[in-house]
């Protein structure tokens, strides 16, 4: 058994699975986030969230698959019986991208579902997230990077409902440097990273995302004024965490407590998985 501290990872994605008492968490591997060829995605599992299993290889690249780095970011989502991964390629000449897989069972092996990318092909995208509309409408949400655009964005596009492919036109809703905490990076970019979409228990809709701020990088909160996902979107002045994590993304736990998990801090080779409690407020959320 291990702990979070010895986890090596970045972009800590937590799937409960009830039936099995047991969560999966799977996430980038540290030491080829940036540099390297990754071997694929691994996850760890647990019981109770403090001792881990693992890691255990869930997805390995076949030979001519067409990324060759920056394996990052994958979400897990169980839909029906199967279990959809949501995962960013990238590939020397060739645009990065959310790509989804799939596969029978959380420990995999995951398979390729989708025929390549499913984000534009021309635009530099990641950190593709599944939302499911309360009429079971499907969509993307993901981030067009700021290397291209300089300002990030977020956007929204309606999938299939066989989650292979976006079947409507991408609509932006909002630029990072919309909300009050965000603060250029070192070449005057603004960073859009991991959106993450909750629903309180009074309806209302949010989205936790990151980019950075006063401390580092920070994950802010954003509003769905409307209450659906197409917006429009206005933005917390407080963010839900400052001290340099990031790329999180909101569970609940056997007990029904409703916990953030993040990597911090947001630099290489230290970045470790974390678990934090989350309340809601009538309107917004606060880490304790």
């Amino acid at each position: 058994m291990i702990r979070l501290s010895d986890i090596h990872f970045r972009d800590p994605f937590i799937l409960p699975v009830p039936v099995e008492n047991t969560y999966y968490m799977y996430g980038t591997q540290g030491a080829t986030a940036w540099d390297g060829k990754p071997e694929g995605f691994d996850v760890y599992r647990s019981c109770d969230l403090l001792n881990w299993e693992g890691p255990f290889p869930v997805f390995r690249s076949e030979p001519g698959f067409w990324s060759d780095h920056h394996y990052w970011a994958p979400e897990v989502h169980h839909v029906q019986d199967r279990f959809y991964m949501f995962a960013s390629f990238k590939a020397k000449g060739m645009s990065r991208a959310v790509q989804v897989l799939v596969a029978d069972h959380p420990m995999g092996p995951f398979e390729l579902h989708s025929l390549g990318p499913i984000t534009p092909k021309a635009w530099e995208c990641l950190d593709g997230t599944l939302y499911m509309e309360k009429d079971g409408t499907p969509w993307l949400i993901f981030c067009r990077e700021w290397l291209q655009v300089t300002d990030g964005e977020i956007y929204a596009a309606k999938l299939a409902d066989t989650l292979d492919r976006i079947v409507s036109e991408p609509q932006l809703l909002f630029r990072a440097s919309e909300a009050p905490w965000v603060k250029p990076n070192t070449e005057g970019g603004f960073v859009t990273d991991g959106p993450f979409l909750h629903h309180m228990n009074n309806g209302r809709l949010l989205m936790i995302w990151s980019s950075l701020g006063e401390q580092g990088y920070t994950t802010g909160i954003a509003r769905s004024v409307s209450g659906r996902i197409t917006g429009p979107w206005v933005h917390e002045e407080n963010p839900l965490y400052v001290e340099d994590g990031g790329h999180g993304m909101l569970f609940r736990d056997w007990y029904n407590n409703l916990l953030l998990a993040l990597h911090a801090p947001n630099h290489n080779p230290n970045e470790r998985p974390s678990i934090l409690r989350v309340e809601e407020s009538s309107d917004s959320l606060e880490a304790k």
